[in-house]
């Protein structure tokens, strides 16, 4: 999955459609995310102690992470996102490291 916590996203479908916020929570085997502020669900909440009062609690649902692009840091624009795969600059290394890129500026994400 290409999407993950921390990033910056702007939703494509659904009822958010057109809004920016950051990813709270990403599901990979599931292909979902958690996203502040969108898909809002209420949870209402029993009292704990006795004098206190139930209250109703707005918690963020999951969407699916084709309804959303990743906002680039370096150009601003929501774009797809890409990967590119360098190697180990040592002659005897086999490792290899993997990024994600930006498909419109390019730049390292």
């Amino acid at each position: 999955m290409k999407i993950k916590k921390g990033d910056i996203v702007l939703i494509i479908s659904g009822k958010d459609k057109g809004r920016t916020a950051k990813v709270l929570k990403s599901l990979p085997k599931e292909g979902r995310i958690f996203v502040e502020g969108i898909n809002l669900k209420k949870k209402h909440s029993k009292p704990k102690k006795q004098g206190e009062k139930g209250q109703v609690i707005n918690i963020p649902g999951s969407i699916e992470v084709s309804n959303v692009k990743l906002v680039c840091p370096k150009c601003g624009k929501a774009a797809r996102i890409g990967y590119i795969i360098e190697k180990d600059s040592l002659k005897n290394s086999k490792k290899q490291n993997k990024f994600r890129i930006c498909k419109k500026c390019k730049s390292k994400v």
